[in-house]
Order: structure tokens, then C-alpha cells, then sequence
């Protein structure tokens, strides 16, 4: 069972900051980010809480990611699968590497609902697939 003891809340931020600088940078992702995101500073706000509940046990986040993803259209298991690369190389750079670990593991099983959900939305009468993870 998780805890706050596996890491502190700047930890968190620290990995969410890092790991978004990435995203919005990145030649796939970023063009993608930058048109849904109009307030970053608010967004690292409530995605550092998301990642604070999931990491920290704190029950901090209460939004509905799976909906808005899934309202997207012209995502595809490609871009699924570099958020998780960037998010891998993000989570090896973090001193915390119990922390590290935990999240990244996290995020497959995120990516993997996520894509799950986005598939039966936009591809309804398709059986759907399960996301490939490295």
C-alpha cells in the first residue's frame, strides 16, 4: 500500500515539472499538449496533484482525465507510446528511484486505460487493442 513516506511532494512536483518541460518539447506530443493546455501553470498544478494522490496516497485529485482523452480524436497508439518513453527517461533521471519505478509502472497501466477508453470512444465497433509496452 502506498504512502506519503515513498516520497516527498516537492519529489512529485520535481518529476511532473521535468517530465511536461519534456512533453511540450517533443516533436509528437507537443503540438498536441501545447493546443489542449491554455494555462500550463494551472495545469502542472492539478497534474502534480494527479500524481500526488497516485504517488502519495493524498487524495488530492478529483478530475475525470479518462473523458477528456478519450474526446480526442486523432490520438493513436503511437503517441501512447512515446508519452511513456518520455515518461520512462523522466522517471530514470529522479534520484527517488523507488519513486521512479512506482510511477512509471503507474503510467503503463494509465496509458494502457487510456488508450483502452479512447478506442472504444472513437472506434466503437472495433474489438479493442492492447496498447504495446516496451
Amino acid at each position: 500500500m502506498l504512502t506519503p513516506d515513498l516520497c516527498t511532494e516537492e519529489e512529485v512536483r520535481t518529476l511532473v515539472h521535468a517530465f511536461y518541460a519534456k512533453v511540450r518539447k517533443d516533436d509528437l506530443l507537443g503540438p498536441i499538449f501545447n493546443a489542449q493546455v491554455h494555462d500550463w501553470n494551472e495545469h502542472l498544478i492539478i497534474l502534480t496533484s494527479f500524481w500526488s494522490s497516485i504517488l502519495r496516497a493524498t487524495g488530492s485529485y478529483t478530475g475525470t482525465p479518462m473523458q477528456k482523452h478519450a474526446a480526442m480524436p486523432h490520438l493513436d497508439e503511437a503517441l501512447f507510446q512515446r508519452w511513456l518513453a518520455l515518461f520512462l527517461e523522466t522517471t530514470r533521471e529522479q534520484p527517488n528511484e523507488a519513486m521512479g519505478h512506482h510511477a512509471y509502472t503507474t503510467a503503463q497501466r494509465i496509458a494502457q486505460s487510456l488508450w483502452y477508453s479512447w478506442q472504444m470512444k472513437n472506434q466503437p465497433g472495433a474489438m479493442p487493442r492492447d496498447l504495446k509496452l516496451s
